[in-house]
Formats: structure tokens, C-alpha cells, sequence
């Protein structure tokens, strides 16, 4: 997320660079002050374009309109500023890579009606010109960004189901080993169990057997405890290593959150009260809450953005996780799954789970769980 940032500056201070000293070298109509303002404000926002998509293309689309009507340069030329295509270019695009629906839309209406005003104000209304520049900085680079963003969404969601097949044919494999597990073991305590009463009978007249008994209760026991071992190794591996990994808990939280802002969603995460330790059962169950909330959301709801919140309170710890998505289906429920899962979770410790419309839009999942005083 910080390189995305990084990379997006240095792409705002790059162009508002270029259109600089096309300004300043160039040989336009405008006036140099007021090209050299708007340039800035074509250029710069684009930092935040990953961010706030519709806010740079109405920034750019205003500025374009307001440039030109004021007599600037930045589109009077035959061609004009490279820079100021380029930008554009970049702002729509962010806007169909990283708006949902109705706000890609509604920028991108914006955008070809500043292009319009911009045609207008720098001389007669000419329609090829007009449709010629919409195309070149609106409509293409939008529809491109409106392409890689379902492309995106789509590969996410197809190696999020292949990884979750893979976890279920790891689990019905663990399953397969406990069993397995169970019967060794069951079965060499049961052989342990007959010998040992085989010993007690026999300890007082013939001494040597009880012995061999021993021996042999000895040996079985042993011999079931490597296999116990050896088993619960392997139920533990998902990989060279695994055996070591501990259980994630609510201090992995940044990692999936991670996770799921390269899948294209963009989440803000919040926590207040004082974080502590929690039990460990506590701990992994807050963890796959907040997992199973946020996987829905990227599956299903069509959200563009999402807020995690935690609060540590005296005796409980609440989770909230929400999004502006497309909210509840007509029966009331999220059109995703899981929520068996963490109801489920939840009432294992005595909580509550409420899911639901949000307070102004999307969709709300809202966990409390008691903490043991």
C-alpha cells in the first residue's frame, strides 16, 4: 500500500513537472500565472488517485472547464500540452480501475461534459474536436480502467476459491489422519490395558512374566507415542515449517487487511481503547470474523470501500466490520456466506452478532464478544 503511494506521487510530481516547462517554454494563449495554477491542479491530485478517483477526475475536469474560460492555455493549443493529456489520461483511468459503479459513472459524465465546456470557451463549437478529445482522454482510458478492474476483482476472487478448495482438501486429508490417528492409538492402549491387567494377575506367582508384560506395555505405549507424534505433525503442516506457526490472532489483522486492498478494496482500519492479550480461542475467533466479513465484501457485496474497527472495552471486545456496497438482499440477509461460521464462533463465548444495512449505505457486521475479568 505505502509503494502504491510512493509511486503514485512520484507520477503527480512527474506530470505537474512536464506541464511546468511546457508552460514556461511554450508558446500558448493563456496568461503564464493562471496556466501554471491549473497545471498544478491537473497534475498534483493525481497523487490520490488510487484513493479518492472521483474527486481527482472532477478536480481535473473543473479545472479544464475553468482554464479555458478564463482564457489559459493548458487546451488552446494545436495539440495541447502533452502533460495535460497524459493527466487526463491517468485521472480517468484511476477512475474506472478504482471507483465502483455509480461514482465511475458519474465522473466520467463529468469529465466529457468539462471537455465540452473546455471546446466550447477555446473557440467555435467544433463536434470532431470535441469527440476526438472525450475519446482520448475520457472514454478510452476509463473503459481500459473499467477492464482491468474487473479483471482484477475476477482473478482475486478465482485464487481466493482455489485456495479455499485447497484448504478443504486439507482438511478432509486432516480429517482422514485423525481417524487413522484415533484407531492407532486407540488400539495400542487397548493392547497396553489387556497386558496390564494380564500383568497384575501374574505378578505375585510368576514374577518373570509380569515382567515381560511390562515390558511389552512399555514398548506399545512408546511405540503409540512416536505415531501420536507423528501424526499431530502432520495434522499441524500446511507447508516446510508450518509446524511452528502460531494461530493468527487480531495482531495479524494488518496483513489481511493487506491482503484484501490488493484485491482492489480499500479499507480504513480503526481500533481504540488500550489493546491487551486476549485468550487464544478469543484471539483466533475475533481474527476470523473480521476474515470471513472482509471476504464476503470483496465477493460479493461490489464495494469499493470498507472500515475495520475494534474496541477494547472493560469486559468485552467489539468488532465492526463495513462497507458501501450493494447492502442486504431482499430477505435481509448478505448475499455472501459464512455467517454460520461466526455466529457460531460468537455464541462459543457467550456474544451477540448483528449483520445488516449500515448506517447510511452497504453492509454491517457487528461482533461483541465478553472478555474473561
Amino acid at each position: 500500500m505505502r509503494e502504491s503511494r510512493l509511486l503514485d506521487g512520484l507520477i503527480a510530481v512527474a506530470l505537474a513537472t512536464a506541464l511546468q516547462l511546457q508552460v514556461l517554454l511554450g508558446d500558448f494563449a493563456g496568461g503564464g500565472l493562471l496556466d501554471a495554477v491549473g497545471g498544478l491542479l491537473l497534475t498534483l491530485p493525481l497523487a490520490a488517485r488510487r484513493r479518492a478517483p472521483f474527486a481527482v477526475a472532477g478536480i481535473f475536469a473543473a479545472t479544464a472547464a475553468v482554464n479555458a474560460i478564463l482564457g489559459g492555455g493548458l487546451f488552446a493549443g494545436e495539440p495541447p500540452p502533452f502533460a495535460s493529456l497524459v493527466a487526463g489520461a491517468v485521472a480517468f483511468y484511476s477512475l474506472g480501475a478504482h471507483a465502483e459503479n455509480r461514482p465511475a459513472l458519474a465522473g466520467a459524465g463529468l469529465g466529457v461534459a468539462g471537455l465540452w465546456v473546455t471546446v466550447i470557451a477555446t473557440g467555435p463549437a467544433d463536434a470532431q474536436s470535441f469527440l476526438f478529445s472525450a475519446g482520448l482522454i475520457v472514454a478510452t482510458p476509463w473503459l481500459v480502467g473499467r477492464s482491468m478492474r474487473s479483471r482484477s476483482l475476477g482473478m482475486a476472487l478465482l485464487n481466493r476459491e482455489q485456495r479455499q478448495r485447497e484448504r478443504v482438501a486439507v482438511g478432509e486429508e486432516r480429517a482422514r489422519i485423525a481417524r487413522e490417528l484415533h484407531d492407532v492409538v486407540a488400539h495400542s492402549v487397548g493392547v497396553m490395558v489387556v497386558q496390564a491387567q494380564g500383568a497384575r494377575r501374574v505378578l505375585d506367582r510368576d514374577p518373570e512374566r509380569a515382567g515381560e508384560a511390562l515390558r511389552s506395555i512399555e514398548e506399545t505405549g512408546r511405540s503409540a507415542l512416536t505415531e501420536m507424534r507423528r501424526s499431530l505433525g502432520v495434522l499441524r503442516e500446511e507447508g516446510a515449517g508450518a509446524a511452528l506457526e502460531p494461530q493468527p490472532g487480531i495482531g495479524d489483522l494488518g496483513g489481511l487487511v493487506d491482503d484484501a486492498q490488493g484485491a482492489g478494496l480499500e479499507i480504513e482500519m480503526q481500533v481504540e481503547g488500550e489493546p491487551r492479550a486476549l485468550p487464544p480461542g478469543i484471539d483466533l475467533s475475533a481474527y476470523r470474523i473480521v476474515q470471513e466479513a472482509l471476504t464476503n465484501t470483496i465477493k460479493h457485496a461490489g464495494a469499493a470501500h470498507a472500515r475495520v474497527a475494534i474496541l477494547y472495552a472493560e469486559r468485552e471486545l467489539e468488532l465492526e466490520v463495513s462497507d458501501d456496497g450493494v447492502g442486504p438482499t431482499a430477505n435481509g440477509s448478505h448475499p455472501g456466506h459464512g455467517l454460520v461460521g461466526m455466529r457460531e464462533r460468537v455464541a462459543l463465548y457467550g456474544g451477540e452478532l448483528w449483520t445488516g444495512a449500515g448506517r447510511d449505505a452497504g453492509y454491517t457486521v457487528r461482533a461483541r464478544i465478553p472478555l474473561e475479568t
